[in-house]
């Protein structure tokens, strides 16, 4: 390519994206194996990264930093192509702008995850939901329960370690089999992390694929609650056939909670006003604020106590239940109970709790940022539109990738972030809305990740519940038909959204 070739690339390698403001850079000089360089390169280094190095510590920062070296193998490629650093440099800072979004977000939802666990709001959610408890449909309340406890903490890992545990304690108690107990909190663990707005793959899915936090969640409801409610039937059916013996004891479980949090059904007064201002189409940020600011004053009126001792004092005054909520909204607090099961789950992120995530975001749009600039994205995106001829092509190979990048990378994060990169220009040519994507994302790619035995969410799983993955695979049954009903719609074209169409 000469200079002037390249003036031209510089000027006009931008073409409009259907309905959109950004940008689809090509470069016809680049080949598609070219263009694959980056992608196994980083593939390759992250499997060795997560499996053989760092292993469920490889997320703490090594992964970030190979997602830069990944980045740094485009930026090679591109100039070899002729692609200025000036061009990489200012679409990595275009890519990097169009997460702002997202991590304002990100960090609201850290906040107001700080102040509803320390007013007590959730522990309250955790509180009722645990009284659901019967022999006959345990494993169905188990669904239920972990669904809740998920649903209000964002976090399926949490959930699984606390109350999970004890479920399964409960489960032997019972004579029902670990794997069963297992699946049935695995599914609804997931579920909840899933459509949980706290949740940091919730978050992280639409910033990948360019939609928006709450669009994504009320779109992948679609596909979400009825793969619940086939699972909630199957462990009905499931423990209605069970002869089971005794019955959950959960007294001490209760206890430890009253006596660490006021408890009362008053407190969901908060979530309704959020919920209420999302119904009403408020902006998420503003939506997320206020829940967040109103976590803390009815924290002060609940749990005086609480916001006095996170806030350093010994009693309420001014200065403690200032700096009580401050805490509460910026950093990582914790509450204790008389359950040592318990005090891992009374524990509130913060601003501080989101960084992580905040950080793998920045690095993984760097490494498209690169791979867009020197056009690789939509070399890639033209190869996978011949191959994928068809909608329901697509959304497989997405299917497909996500699964691939969970067995190999052996990271859900990963399993979201690379193929979000790669497949969105692809879903833009086909005119579908980006929201496809970050259900696609997060049907194949997040709750799948428990299913592979060295995958970070399996290790950790199999771990903390003392079940092997082979033990839970069959009972984890939210997780391994979520993918079957993302290709289910979209093979029948139900619900299916395109660009131009009304939101």
């Amino acid at each position: 390519m000469s200079n002037q070739d390249n003036e031209i690339l510089d000027d006009n390698y931008r073409d409009d994206k259907k309905g959109g403001g950004e940008k689809i850079i090509h470069n016809s000089e680049l080949s598609i194996w070219e263009a694959m360089i980056p992608v196994i390169a980083l593939v390759a280094m992250l499997f060795y990264n997560v499996f053989y190095a760092f292993g469920d510590d490889a997320l703490s920062g090594s992964n970030q930093f190979i997602l830069l070296l990944g980045a740094a193998v485009a930026a090679i490629v591109g100039f070899m192509n002729k692609v200025t650093y000036k061009q990489m440099i200012d679409e990595v800072a275009e890519s990097v702008k169009s997460t702002t979004g997202a991590i304002l977000i990100l960090l609201m939802v850290g906040s107001l995850a700080g102040t509803w666990m320390m007013s007590g709001i959730i522990p309250s959610m955790i509180y009722y939901g645990l009284q659901i408890l019967s022999p006959k449909i345990f494993l169905a309340a188990c669904v239920v329960i972990c669904s809740i406890i998920s649903l209000a903490t964002g976090s399926s890992w949490t959930t699984s370690a606390t109350v999970g545990i004890a479920l399964i304690g409960i489960g032997g108690t019972l004579g029902i089999s670990l794997g069963m107990t297992a699946g049935a909190v695995l599914s609804g663990a997931y579920f909840g992390d899933k459509l949980s707005p706290l949740s940091d793959t919730t978050n992280l899915a639409p910033a990948m694929a360019g939609s928006d936090l709450f669009t994504h969640i009320k779109y992948m409801a679609l596909t979400t609650v009825p793969s619940i409610l086939v699972t909630f039937i199957i462990f009905l059916v499931i423990g209605f056939g069970l002869d089971t013996n005794g019955s959950p004891d959960i007294s001490d479980k209760l206890t430890a909670i009253e006596g660490a949090f006021n408890i009362s059904p008053w407190l969901f007064l908060v979530p309704t006003v959020v919920i209420f201002m999302i119904y009403k189409k408020a902006p998420p940020l503003v939506a997320l604020l206020v829940g967040a600011l109103l976590g803390g004053v009815v924290g002060l009126i609940a749990q005086p106590d609480v916001f006095a001792k996170i806030g350093g004092g010994e009693t309420l005054t001014f200065n403690s239940g200032y700096k009580g909520v401050m805490n509460a909204l910026t950093v990582g607090t914790s509450v204790e109970t008389s359950s040592a099961e318990l005090n891992d789950l009374f524990k509130g992120k913060g601003m501080v709790g989101m960084l992580g995530t905040i950080w793998l975001i920045i690095c993984a749009m760097v490494f498209g940022g690169v791979m867009d600039a020197i056009g690789a994205l939509s070399r890639i995106s033209a190869a996978l539109l011949s191959l994928s001829s068809s909608i329901f092509g697509l959304f497989a190979s997405t299917v497909a990738s996500c699964l691939a990048l969970n067995i190999t990378a052996s990271d859900q994060y990963l399993a979201i972030v690379v193929p979000g990169k790669m497949f969105s220009k692809a879903y833009e040519e086909k005119g579908l809305a980006p929201e496809n994507l970050s259900r696609t994302l997060e049907d194949a790619g997040t709750v799948t990740s428990v299913l592979v035995p060295w995958n970070t969410c399996g290790a950790y799983q199999s771990g903390v519940l003392g079940v092997s993955v082979a033990d839970y695979f069959i009972y984890a049954i939210f997780n391994w038909l979520s993918p079957f009903m993302t290709l289910l719609f979209a093979a029948l074209g139900i619900k299916i959204r395109m660009l131009t169409s009304k939101k």
